[in-house]
Order: C-alpha cells, then structure tokens, then sequence
C-alpha cells in the first residue's frame, strides 16, 4: 500500500530495515522490526548493486564503495533515482546528499539531485530513463538551481559538501532552496532559492554525477581522457528525503531479488515431473552472501527444498525439483539471507510465487510474446492483460532486449562489462513481467539482440570474423563467456537439454523438450547453427537483404548451408515420433520459417527478401518443416515485427505446419507484408476475403498460405502506448484443447482489454482454429 510521509517524518532511504522482498501481487513483505544504521550504503560490501530502493544510470558505471556510491564513469547524465519515493503533490520536503568529488577534468559536470523527472506517462519506472528534470547541485565553484547559479566560497578547492534541498509550496508554485554546507564543520558555503510551477517537480527525485546527459560521451573507458575532455566523477553518501510532497512506495523496491522463472515438465522417467525454477539477483559483491534458498508450502509450514549458488556472471541460482507433485498448486518463496558490514543481523529477502498444477482435464492456454523495444517500456497495457488472462504457460521467443534499452549504449568488450550492461538491460524485462512470471511457467528464449547482434547467424558457435558486421556476417561477436551468461538468464529454469554438449567457443546449448498439460512442446535454437550471408551474394547493398524484385533468390540456396543444423534435426525427428504422455505438439523457436515480409524499416522500404527470416536457406527450411510435418506441430515463434498466420508447404500449397507469428510487445523497426500493391500472384483466397493474403511463393520461393496479417501504421503518436499500439505491437495466445485435438489462435492489438470481448481487440482475421491434421496438410480451413 501507498502511504504519504508528513512532513515531520523522516525516511532515510539507506534504512536496511526497509530492505524488503515482494510478496503477493501489490503487497510487501518487510523484514523484521530492528536497530539499524542509518546508512546502509556504509553497512553495504563493496558491490555493483546500489540496493533495491534504487535504480542506477547505467548500472555498470555505479558500484558502493567505501560507504557510498559511487560513479565510476565521467560520462554525461548518469543518475541514481529512487524507487520507492516519488513527489506527488506540492508540499514541504527535504533531501540531503553528501558529496565527495573524487576527479574532475577541465570543467566540472556538476552533480547532486534532479527532480521532477517523468515521462509522458509519469510511471516511476518509465520515469527512470528520462534525462529531463530540475537540477540542483554542485558545479566547479558555483551552486545550480535551474536557471540560477552562486558562487560557494571555496568551492574549486573545497573536496566534499553536503548538500540540502527544501521545498516549500505557495500557492501554485514551490519554492525551492539548495544550500551547500562544509561536510565536516557544518558551515554554510552558499544557497540559492526559486521558485518553479508545483507541476515542474512532480516525478521521480534522483541524485546526479554530471547533469548534461552529453557530457563526454564515450569517457568511461579511458579516465585519462575523460579528464582531458572536462567532467567530474562524486561519491554519493547519506542521501536522505522527507516531507509530504513525497509518496512512499515501499513496494517498488527491485532487488536483491528481481524476479523467478519455473519450468514444470513430464520426464516420462522415474523423476516423474521435474520443476526448475531459476532466480535473479542484481549483481552482488564478494563479501555478500552468494545463495539463495527455496521452501515450498506445505499446510501452514515452510519446508525446505534446498540452497542454490548464484553464478557470478549471471547472477542466476537455479533449482532442479524431481518427484515433483504436480496434481496441486504450491507456493513456494526465494528466501536471500543479506549480511550488512559490521552486523550480526542478517536482512531477510523473500520472493513468493505459486507452482501451478499441471492442467488436467481441460484446455491448456499459453500466452506468447516477442519483441521488446523500451520506448514501449513497461508495456503495462500488456503485462496487465496477462495478469487478467492468467495464462498457464508464458512463452517469450527472444528479443528480451535491444542493444538500446534503457540508454548508454552498448559494452562489446570486456567480457565482464558486456555481461554487466547486458545484464542492466535485461532487468527491464523481469522489470515489467515479473508479476505474471512468478506464477506462471515460463519459457524464454533468447535472440540475436539478446547478445547484442542485429542479426545472429551462429555458424555453430563460431567466433566472427574481426571487423565483421553483426547484420550480415556469421558467427557471434561478444565473447562466448557473454553469450553463455545470457543464455543462462533466459534458460536456466527450462528443461533439461536434449543434448548439452557445447557448440564451437564452448557455447551453451538449450534445444529440447517440455511436456506439460497434455502438450509436447519442441524447444528450438533456429540461429545458433543458421550459416550467414557471407557464403552467398545478394546483389549488392547489405549482404542480408535482396533489394532488387528481379534478383533471381534460387541461387542463394547453395550446397550446405545450414538452418537447424544436424543435432537439432536429429532431435526433432525423435520428438514428432514420441506421443508419450501427450496428444498435441508445438514447436517453438524464434521466428517464422518463410519470407513474411515485403516492406521494411520504412513504408516504402521494400525489400524482395530477407535473409535473417527462416525463409533462408531455402533446402534445410524445407528439411525443416519435412521434419515437423509429422508432428502436426503448430509452430509458434515471434521476431518480425508483425504478426502472421500461415500456413507452409513444400512440396505443394499447405502440405504442412501451420505458423503462429505473433505481435511484437513494443514493435521498433517496422515491417509490412503488402504483396497486392505489388501484384504478387497468388491463388485460393481465404473465405474471409482480407487483402494480402492466400497462397504465395514468398520472395525466397517458399510456399505460404497467408490466413491472416496484422500490418501496422507508421507509429507517430507521442504517447508511447499508443505509438506501441500504432505499430502493430500486442501480444498473442493460444488454447491448446487436447481433448478436441485444436488450437485456438488469438493475436491481440496493444492498447486493448483483452478480456471485454471487443471485436477490434484482434488483428483481422482473429481468432482462428486449427485441426491438429492441418498440421500435415489434411486442411478445414478454406
């Protein structure tokens, strides 16, 4: 619950008794009442993670140290905000920071606090990556406030002041006074007033090291140059906030535990079910406590199931559960015992979630999703639909991240930086779908932007060529300790591998298979053995794309090129043939298996062919589907952008699978699939007569039967959802009835209530049911 300080009670943020976990959906579940500092940054190991109150711009550029924290980095616009306090009205407060100036080049950058940052929607998440706000602080030898700026006496020599900021309302406006006071002696050093619109200052309160988010871009690698550039790098000590004007969320607090996925599967051995469940934490230190603990329900006890290391790279424990009961819903909860510096008193961190019961007797219901691009960020319209839908199974195909997430850029190297600022970007994603992932199996695959390529052709696990170009050119750039740390934060909790032998540069692999509520699910990797564009000429332009309609794509079908590589084909093989302890089978991976696009990156943007679809190459594609036909799989995957329903054929039109492409969560680069205006042929319209669909040779020559398409406008609004909802973004679902042997197939718009039975809510030609037979060409559908 929201609660609202006066303006006489004071909350110092670095509490430790406030550390808390989540417990149930919109509650909190505080540690134990005791004596604490007031400091935690001082009672906190030297570590990455700043505390769950907290969120750190860019993560990788802030670590606690020597009792603060501290920013490692003289680039522009790094911040701090804090979670749990937000100015909501116009009111008394206070804030109070101590600064310690640790480098400073030509010209100081200035630091201290920025207040009323929000975003068009003023969500305090969202409102974590504006750079917009009032700044109030210490620059070289002057105080900022706004517009105004005075003199501190000694301020070019002086090392370290504390800075407080009061607010008092009059009227309609607020009027705010900054003073700078000697750290040691308490003696005033300078202080500015004026007075803003009380509207300015709502939002999130942060503290600052560098106001201008421009400030020497590209220094953090080389403080040498930072300094040589002018900039200046503080340690930030006792932050402390109070006054009426705030609103106190203790609930928003993220970490040190972020969030749990839990996969539920039928080994069909004598380890019955198997449960795994993965947990994240933010990046912790080496005198912190490194595992995490599990208990499960049982009547009104907790019992034990056992302890987890947390790997140092990906922050992930990972529990596996064989024997697991799965005919009843159990609660369970992460227990994370943090140990302060100087204490007896450990902190308890909980994290609860429920183990569903496998699904029984009646239909299975999966929702699936692809494709976060963080202008969208946190895609409430979304998340909080799954909330209402309740799904019984969340599959994520990939794209969890875009290297632009959250801002500052990418790290390609060193490895353990890469990982970091990889990681920073992925807490996004738990960030926004925690809440339906704590209670929900989850599977979650990652992509090409998940290791921060624009397009993957892993070759295998080849390392990429020096100076290669990660749109066109195999391999993996990032060093394979990166890639193995992302594939551990979306894998962990799958089911076991099929076949865990590493690729080349000993790179995980997570191919295999998961049975659950009478479904047979075929979990599949369709990049990380894909041949790249170098072994082929597309005519010129970038090697991935076919720009001219007359380019005869034939010949890019050459003699050993590779889709799914030989072990995965091998698997698949088995698995269309095993109907143990099920009657319905899915595939699942990250994209569709056919050219469904004719436009891309702008309305006119067309290209005849894309090679980064699984369109290419065209034998293993159609190897691929020869593989799955028996199976009558619905293949379901995501990654284009726009979603998509077909059907495949090899041999002849609709011979094959059915795929489910769905929408984007938040659709950044924009596609189209518009082949009428460009006088496609095509045979066999569907009975509902839609524009832009039937039988069609894709532009890599494959057959597809397009049912139905969700194309989008050119995105323009200025609100984000809408701008989301603009460009085709959604999400999609699925009901499995084992029973009837179908699948029926919804594929929701963005901005919608899923649940108030409105025909628009859908793309056109949703929702559609396919026959289990349809999926070897034995079709109903016209």
């Amino acid at each position: 619950m929201k609660r609202k300080i006066s303006r006489r009670t004071g909350l110092k943020l670095m509490t430790a008794g406030t550390l808390m976990g989540l417990g149930a959906r919109g509650s909190a579940t505080a540690a134990p009442a005791k004596s604490v500092p007031a400091d935690a940054w001082a009672q906190t190991h030297d570590r990455v993670f700043l505390g769950g109150e907290f969120w750190a711009n860019p993560m990788e550029d802030w670590r606690v140290s020597e009792g603060g924290a501290e920013c490692l980095s003289m680039g522009g616009g790094r911040s701090v905000h804090s979670l749990t306090h937000q100015i909501t009205q116009n009111g008394a407060f206070t804030m109070s920071v101590t600064l310690t100036r640790l480098e400073i080049g030509k010209a100081d950058g200035g630091a201290g606090f920025r207040i009323g940052i929000r975003s068009e929607i003023n969500e305090y998440r969202s409102n974590c990556f504006v750079q917009k706000g009032i700044n109030a602080g210490w620059q070289g030898d002057q105080l900022v406030l706004g517009p105004k700026t005075v003199p501190v006496k000694d301020g070019s020599a002086v090392k370290q002041v504390k800075l407080t900021l009061k607010g008092a309302a009059e009227g309609d406006t607020c009027v705010l006074t900054l003073t700078a006071s000697a750290a040691d002696s308490g003696a005033e050093l300078g202080t500015v007033s004026h007075a803003f619109s009380a509207n300015e200052l709502l939002g999130n309160v942060s503290i600052a090291n560098n106001f201008a988010a421009g400030a020497v871009a590209g220094a953090k690698k080389n403080k040498a140059k930072a300094g040589a550039a002018g900039a200046g790098r503080y340690r930030f000590q006792n932050w402390a906030m109070e006054g009426s004007a705030f609103t106190v969320s203790p609930q928003n607090q993220f970490g040190p535990l972020l969030w749990s996925m839990y996969s539920l599967s039928d080994s069909r051995t004598d380890e019955g079910f198997v449960m795994k469940l993965s947990v994240l934490t933010a990046p912790l230190g080496k005198e912190d406590n490194s595992s995490v603990s599990l208990f499960v329900k049982e009547g009104e006890k907790w019992k034990p199931l056992g302890k987890a290391d947390l790997d140092p790279d990906a922050w992930v424990g990972t529990f596996r559960i064989p024997k697991w009961n799965a005919k009843q819903a159990t609660p369970y909860k992460v227990v994370y015992w943090e140990t302060p510096k100087n204490s007896m008193h450990a902190i308890m961190h909980e994290w609860t979630g429920t183990i569903k019961a496998n699904p029984e007797g009646r239909p299975l219901r999966m929702a699936a999703l692809t494709c976060q691009n963080d202008y969208g960020f946190p895609y409430a319209p979304v998340a909080e639909n799954l909330l209402k839908l309740d799904p019984d199974l969340v599959f994520f195909s990939g794209d969890q991240i875009y290297e632009g997430h959250g801002g500052f850029g990418i790290i390609r190297e060193p490895s353990d930086r890469a990982i970091l600022n990889y990681l920073r970007k992925f807490y996004q994603h738990g960030w926004a779908f925690r809440e339906v992932m704590r209670n929900a199996p989850t599977l979650c695959l990652p992509d090409d932007h998940d290791v921060f390529h624009g397009n993957l052709w892993g070759e295998g696990g080849m390392k990429m060529r020096e100076g290669g170009d990660t749109s066109s050119d195999g391999g993996y750039i990032e060093p394979a300790r990166m890639v193995n740390a992302v594939h551990k934060t979306n894998v962990a909790h799958h089911p076991d591998a099929y076949d865990p032998k590493p690729v080349l540069q000993d790179i995980s692999v997570y191919y295999g298979d998961m049975v659950y509520g009478g479904v047979s699910f075929a979990i599949i990797a369709d990049r990380q053995w894909k041949s790249g564009p170098q072994h082929v000429q597309t005519g010129g332009g970038r090697g991935d794309h076919v720009e001219d309609a007359d380019f005869d794509t034939s010949t890019l079908d050459k003699p050993g090129l590779v889709l799914l590589g030989e072990r995965q084909e091998e698997f698949l093989k088995k698995w269309a043939e095993d109907w143990r302890g099920h009657s319905l089978k899915a595939v699942l991976s990250q994209t569709v298996f056919a050219n469904a696009a004719t436009h891309h990156g702008s309305f006119d943007g067309y290209l005849k062919a894309d090679l980064d679809s699984g369109g290419w190459p065209q034998t293993p594609r159609n190897r691929a589907v020869e593989i799955m036909r028996p199976s009558m799989a619905l293949h379901i995957n995501g990654d284009q952008h726009i979603t998509t329903l077909m059907q495949y054929g090899v041999d002849k039109q609709r011979d094959s699978n059915w795929s489910f492409c769905t929408p984007a969560i938040s659709a950044g680069y924009p596609r189209w699939w518009r082949p009428d205006e460009l006088k496609m042929p095509h045979e066999n319209r569907p009975k509902h007569g839609l524009s832009d669909t039937g039988e069609y040779l894709d532009g890599l020559g494959n057959k597809a039967y397009v049912y139905a398409v969700g194309n989008p406008v050119v995105g323009q609004a200025p609100n984000r959802y809408e701008k989301a909802h603009e460009k085709g973004s959604g999400f999609g679902f699925i009901t499995f009835d084992t029973e009837k042997k179908t699948y029926f197939i919804e594929s929701f718009r963005f901005l919608i209530n899923a649940t108030d039975g409105k025909p628009g809510n859908q793309f056109p030609g949703w929702p559609v049911t396919i026959h289990q037979q349809e999926n070897r060409g034995e079709n109903v559908i016209g």
